[in-house]
């Protein structure tokens, strides 16, 4: 029954998971790809603004088009017409989000918690900044599923992302290590 205490004495005091340096190497990671991802969904709805308003679709490969719409709803256009009442319903994800993955080390979880910022924010950037009445500009079609845009699969994909990240294995059963008798 002592040999996990002695195990433990032997390997000296546990260190923390998370490593300050570390978590601050998280956060710096989780800004950079939050600002990537808001900066790469407001270009491309501004292309998709400017190149594809008053036009047909255009095929891009397979079912894959480009089409303009706008969803005032939230996710898969659900809530449609919610406009700028969901938006502290947004703030309050993004901020449950980084509270929730603060301890969270290393690049995979930071990039799934800044993909999932980064999108939420490009979205929040266009219910609050453009002028289309709280609406998210949409334009990726694949005729199969609802029509989105970047910040939508950054925060799907960031999402998964998170949730492989938080499965971990089970700890090792006391009394199990090396050395015990």
């Amino acid at each position: 029954m002592g040999c996990p205490v002695r195990e433990l004495q032997e390997r000296g005091p546990v260190r923390p998971a998370v490593t300050p340096g570390r978590a601050r190497l998280s956060a710096a990671g989780v800004s950079v790809v939050s600002l990537v991802v808001a900066a790469l969904d407001q270009i491309s709805k501004t292309w998709a603004l400017e190149s594809l308003s008053g036009r047909e679709p255009v095929q891009v490969l397979g079912s894959l088009q480009l089409a303009l719409s706008f969803n005032s709803g939230v996710a898969f256009s659900l809530g449609r017409g919610s406009g700028l009442t969901i938006v502290p319903l947004a703030v309050a994800v993004v901020v449950l989000v980084v509270f929730a993955a603060r301890n969270l080390g290393g690049r995979l979880p930071a990039t799934a918690v800044g993909l999932v910022v980064g999108g939420a924010v490009g979205n929040l950037i266009d219910r609050l900044v453009r002028s289309h009445d709280g609406a998210v500009v949409d334009f990726i079609d694949l005729q199969w599923w609802p029509v989105f845009n970047v910040a939508d699969a950054c925060i799907v994909v960031g999402g998964a992302l998170l949730a492989l990240t938080s499965v971990r294995r089970p700890p090792a059963e006391p009394g199990r290590g090396a050395g015990c008798s």
